[in-house]
C-alpha cells in the first residue's frame, strides 16, 4: 500500500518518529507535546502562533500536538508529507508557506490588535480568523489568506480527529482494514 496521507492516518494514528537524546522514539503528536519534544523547523513564535490559531479553530488541537505534527511533517520529503497543504497543490518547500503565513498572522495581529495571537480575547481572535477565512485581511503579504485558514484548520482536524480516539470522540466507528499499531 503506498504511503499516502490517508493510509498513514489510518495505519499509524499519526505516529511521529522523533530522536531524543540519541534515541529514536515513536510518539503520537499528543505524546510529543506532553514530553516537550524540541522543534526542528518552527521557531517558538511560529509554534505559539500556530498553536493559538489552531486551538481557536478546534479546541484541543494544542494538546493533541498540532505544532509537533506540522513541525515533523515539514522535516519530511514533500512527497511523504501528510500536510493537507499538499492537497492544494502548493509547491514545496512547505516550510516557506508556513513561515510566510505565520509571520503575516503575527504581523496582522500586532497591527490590528496590538497583541500576539495567543493573547487575543475571543472576539478579536474570531475576527482575525474570519478575516483569514473570508480573505478580507488588509495589507497581507503572504499566501492567500483563505488557503492559510484551510491549511491550518485541516492540520488541527488531522491531529484531533484523525486517530481511532478521534473517531470515537465523534461517535463514528473506525473501520480501518488494518488496525494501526498501538503507540506506547
Amino acid at each position: 500500500m503506498p504511503l499516502t496521507r490517508r493510509n498513514f492516518v489510518k495505519q499509524s494514528g499519526l505516529a511521529l518518529s522523533v530522536t531524543v537524546a540519541g534515541k529514536t522514539l515513536c510518539l503520537t503528536p499528543r505524546q510529543a507535546y506532553a514530553q516537550g519534544v524540541a522543534f526542528t523547523n518552527l521557531s517558538q513564535v511560529e509554534v505559539d502562533t500556530l498553536e493559538a490559531i489552531c486551538e481557536r479553530l478546534l479546541p484541543g488541537a494544542r494538546e493533541e500536538g498540532v505544532a509537533q505534527f506540522v513541525d515533523k511533517q515539514l522535516a519530511l520529503d514533500p512527497n511523504d508529507s501528510l500536510l493537507f497543504l499538499k492537497c492544494f497543490n502548493v509547491e514545496p518547500p512547505y516550510l516557506a508557506f508556513y513561515r510566510s503565513a505565520l509571520a503575516e498572522i503575527v504581523r496582522l495581529s500586532e497591527a490590528t490588535y496590538s497583541r500576539a495571537v495567543a493573547d487575543l480575547d475571543e472576539a478579536s481572535a474570531t475576527r482575525l480568523i474570519e478575516s483569514l477565512r473570508d480573505g478580507t485581511t488588509e495589507d497581507w503579504n503572504g499566501p492567500p489568506p483563505p488557503l492559510v485558514y484551510h491549511a491550518l484548520r485541516n492540520d488541527a482536524v488531522d491531529v484531533v480527529y484523525g486517530t481511532m480516539e478521534g473517531f470515537a470522540d465523534l461517535g463514528i466507528p473506525f473501520l480501518a482494514h488494518i488496525e494501526p499499531p498501538a503507540v506506547t
